[in-house]
């Protein structure tokens, strides 16, 4: 019966690969196994204090209530000094936008400009909610094969030859999640050659893991690098990874006012205004000395450089040194057609993952739930004394393979 309700648009959609392990996760914790979780992407770091006490402050002060949608002056504010300060980026309040969260914001920008049958370039690996966003929005995901060679990145020749007149937009994720690739100057420019060249398509720029870059990657965004496609790029961002604020849901926006106002008009009709006090907990996160960021970035490298080592002493893992956001994207191949204690033959990175939690209760996720197989995402952004023991661990189970 269920299924005579159900809308023949959630056919075109998975669950969300990352809250599926989730889920085991939590379950199997609340049996009594003791699970580490290297398959979430989240910082163990806590929210810094002073962000913290300004929410707090929110609450006392009786900011609960409703504000505008697109969020307050006080956050619109903030949002474009921020863009300005650190990208080099202009904005005016009627092109910037805050919601809950990145994810809600690239959704409301895909379902307010994407009609049946428009393709969505999406290079892969890609952020696992990508295409079905796509989907969910009636477009059709096209993927991009990137290579390991390449460093992971989308190469100008691969976008020119992926254009079609279908094409609506393009998605670019730098740093990137999965793979930690962080896109060069110089290598945007080359994109932007091709994107100039090709009018109709707009530009999404997820810049979600900006602060988490380690030397000698620097960031840049699209806008920033070739402003004669400022009118077509939507630069998302939030305070989600770089802040440790992934449970307040804020993510802000900016790029064409029409743009803004179309994602405006489907967050009015949907979520209404992000959470008061989370906005003006942003408002002291954007404004206020982000120098913690340099201590978080110091004990990140520490963790990647522990999980590389891991992987370097075991045959059948490989991976490059990752130099962006907080996953290793290590290459299983060496381990398909390995057959576990069990007796039960590897034939995929799935069968992997699911090993590793069966046989070392260690959570990581699939490549091929990130369009690219057969690798493993590793999270490392975990407490030092619990990573160590997933190293352990994984070595473990790994060496218990024939």
């Amino acid at each position: 019966m269920s299924a005579e309700f159900t809308a023949p648009r959630l056919r075109r959609v998975r669950p969300s690969p990352t809250a599926v392990i989730s889920d085991r996760v939590r379950a199997l914790s609340e049996s009594g196994v003791d699970v580490i979780n290297l398959g979430e992407g989240e910082l163990d770091f806590d929210t810094p204090d002073h962000i913290k006490q300004a929410g707090i402050d929110a609450i006392v002060q009786g900011d609960t209530k409703y504000t505008a949608v697109a969020g307050t002056a006080a956050l619109k504010k903030a949002i474009i000094n921020k863009f300005s300060r650190e990208n080099q980026l202009t904005y005016q309040p009627n092109e910037v936008i805050a919601g809950s969260g990145a994810k809600q914001l690239i959704f409301n920008a895909l379902l307010a400009t994407v009609s049946a049958g428009q393709e969505v370039l999406i290079p892969a690996p890609y952020w696992v909610s990508y295409p079905d966003m796509v989907a969910l929005a009636d477009g059709e995901p096209r993927i991009i094969a990137c290579t390991e060679d390449n460093g992971w990145k989308l190469q100008a020749d691969e976008l020119k030859a992926a254009i079609t007149p279908e094409t609506r937009w393009l998605i670019l994720n730098s740093p990137n999640n999965p793979t930690g690739a962080v896109y060069s100057t110089g290598e945007l420019r080359a994109l932007a050659e091709v994107l100039l060249d090709a009018p109709h398509v707009l530009v999404m720029a997820d810049d979600i893991y900006e602060h988490l870059c380690h030397q000698p990657a620097e960031f840049a965004t699209l806008a920033q690098v070739e402003p004669r496609l400022a009118s077509r790029i939507l630069t998302v961002n939030g305070v989600s990874k770089g802040y440790s604020m992934t449970g307040w849901r804020i993510g802000y926006a900016g790029g064409p006012a029409w743009l803004i106002s179309a994602m405006q008009i489907l967050q009015s009709q949907s979520t209404s205004n992000p959470s008061s006090i989370s906005q003006a907990a942003t408002v002291v996160a954007l404004e206020q000395d982000n120098g913690f960021l340099a201590d978080w970035r110091e004990a990140l490298d520490k963790r990647r450089r522990r999980i590389m080592a891991c992987i370097n002493q075991i045959d059948g893992l490989s991976a490059e040194l990752p130099p962006g956001a907080f996953y290793v994207f290590a290459n299983c191949s060496g381990m398909l057609g390995k057959t576990t204690p069990k007796g039960t033959t590897l034939a995929s990175d799935v069968d992997f993952v699911e090993y590793l939690l069966d046989a070392a209760h260690v959570a990581t996720l699939q490549g091929s739930a990130f369009g690219a197989s057969p690798y493993l995402r590793i999270a490392y952004a975990i407490d030092d004394l619990r990573l160590d023991e997933a190293c352990e661990r994984i070595v473990r189970a790994c060496a218990a393979l024939r």
